[in-house]
């Protein structure tokens, strides 16, 4: 079966992520390439990106201390001066924090006669929106920007730094970003919800043709028809981070419950 949801499955947020960043790569590759006038190529380029990442299996970072009052003393009780405290060894665990190659997946639109690159659509991935990524990234798409080339950017993530622009995005889960080089600093922005299905988007070529088209939604689905995601994903638990809201939780929840997947209720931390 294909994913339980309409639009973008956010159980791949997670370990599957990096997969499904180079497949969904080489699907809107090839749904553009059917299309493409004989004037133009689609490439596919790949670089790298250092992500800090640490050495142990779960960092948490708590902001809140949950402890038990025991149930001897009420909880407004104060314990005797002369009772001794009680002494508590605990083994402080200090992660090596290493810097790993994560491989980058865009694709170019070039045009065949020069080479010359006309628009690059880029997959936003975790190693993109945090820490040191983050900033090689926005560095990358300010060269990009102060040349003649279009920019469409996939942020099919709900995690992570946005994308830098002026004035505050609607409120969505994912967002699709287009920067015409003629429209500049105008960008084009696509909010998508949670439960919504991708859109169609449009790809911009050389002056005087007309963009191309290509279905996102239809590409997400042709991965998932390839690599079977939903087989590999654990729809019995709870998203990967970040949290969802309450209504997100619950349209989650009556969604796989209609896919007819057996799992535990959705929690919200």
């Amino acid at each position: 079966m294909p994913s339980p949801f309409p639009g973008m499955d956010p159980y791949l947020e997670g370990e599957m992520w990096q997969e499904f960043h180079s497949t969904l790569a080489n699907a809107i590759r090839g749904e553009i390439l059917a299309s493409l006038p004989p004037a133009y190529t689609a490439l596919l380029a790949k670089r790298y990106v250092l992500d800090q990442t640490s050495t142990a299996p779960h960092t948490i970072y708590p902001d809140v201390h949950i402890a038990k009052i025991a149930e001897s003393l009420p909880a407004y009780a104060v314990a005797p001066a002369r009772a001794p405290i009680p002494r508590l060894p605990v083994r402080l665990m200090n992660p090596r924090i290493v810097a790993e190659k994560v491989p980058m997946l865009s694709i170019e639109i070039r045009d065949v006669a020069k080479r010359r690159l006309v628009t690059l659509i880029e997959i936003l991935s975790p190693a993109n929106k945090r820490s040191q990524g983050a900033g090689e990234y926005q560095a990358r798409r300010r060269k990009l920007l102060d040349q003649k080339v279009h920019l469409l950017e996939l942020d099919l993530l709900r995690g992570g730094e946005r994308i830098l622009l002026w004035g505050d995005l609607p409120p969505a889960a994912y967002y699709i970003m287009l920067s015409r080089a003629e429209d500049r600093p105008t960008t084009e922005v696509w909010p998508v919800a949670l439960a919504e299905t991708l859109p169609a988007v449009p790809v911009p070529l050389l002056p005087p043709d007309a963009d191309l088209i290509f279905d996102l939604q239809g590409a997400v689905d042709a991965c998932f028809d390839l690599v079977h995601y939903e087989r590999l994903l654990d729809y019995t638990a709870a998203p990967p981070p970040p949290s969802l809201t309450a209504d997100e939780v619950a349209w989650v929840e009556a969604t796989l419950q209609r896919a007819g997947i057996r799992h535990s209720p959705v929690s919200v931390p």
